[in-house]
């Protein structure tokens, strides 16, 4: 786990928790945990949303991992725990809901292609911004950047193919990627292709959503502790 992540969250006003992968323990670690933040990684399994080749880039596959946060994802939005998704975990909760990703976006896009979604391969820090996200209005994200493009960075080569049932693309880059999404049958459920971990030191912008799951994980513990 990335000390930026904590960092982050210690920023947002949150106390980070880290869980390390492990089996039949996740209702438990439910139990103890008020907010879920899904970090980036390695690539999932192919065959978790049904793909029966592997790229040739597929790489850090962990089983162990995948099937861990798969059911974080499923048994938190059955308990509406806040989750907020970053990189591999924008694709771990589309892959969880039953959606699918592109796994090599630079072979997909190869005709199509406008802007690199490997920066560091362009010599760009990890600080830096990449591209622009166009985010949808009156979404989640808008409210929380109050704006309708934002700077962001990019690390991924693969991404969100086909959409999960009950997420709702809110970001795109301008190659059509879906670089944001949402859970609308959730109080707070959101996910991003980027690292706004990375970036929020320089761009203070970037810490909004980490502020966001904070105080919807503060607002579900105050509701727990009401019940």
């Amino acid at each position: 786990m990335a000390a930026a992540y904590v960092d982050a969250v210690l920023g947002a006003g949150g106390i980070a928790i880290v869980l390390p992968p492990q089996d039949d323990h996740t209702d438990a670690l439910l139990d103890h945990i008020d907010g879920l933040l899904l970090s980036g990684g390695g690539d999932l399994e192919p065959s978790r949303y049904g793909a029966t080749n592997v790229h040739e880039t597929t790489y850090g596959i962990s089983r162990e991992r995948d099937q861990f946060e798969i059911d974080l994802v499923r048994k938190g939005i059955a308990r509406d725990v806040p989750i907020f998704g970053i990189c591999r975990g924008i694709q771990v909760l589309n892959v969880a809901l039953g959606g699918s990703l592109v796994q090599d976006v630079a072979s997909a896009l190869v005709e199509t292609a406008v802007i690199g979604h490997r920066q560091h391969e362009a010599g760009l820090r990890s600080d830096e911004i990449g591209h622009d996200v166009r985010l949808a209005e009156d979404s989640l994200l808008t409210e929380a950047y109050g704006d309708r493009r934002l700077g962001v960075n990019s690390f991924h080569h693969q991404a969100i193919d086909g959409l999960a049932p009950g997420l709702e693309a809110v970001g795109w880059s301008a190659d059509g990627l879906i670089e944001a999404v949402t859970m609308p049958a959730s109080s707070f459920c959101v996910a991003v292709q980027w690292h706004p971990e990375l970036m929020f030191v320089h761009h203070p912008e970037q810490l909004a959503l980490f502020a966001a799951l904070v105080a919807a994980a503060r607002k579900s513990a105050m509701a727990a502790a009401a019940r």
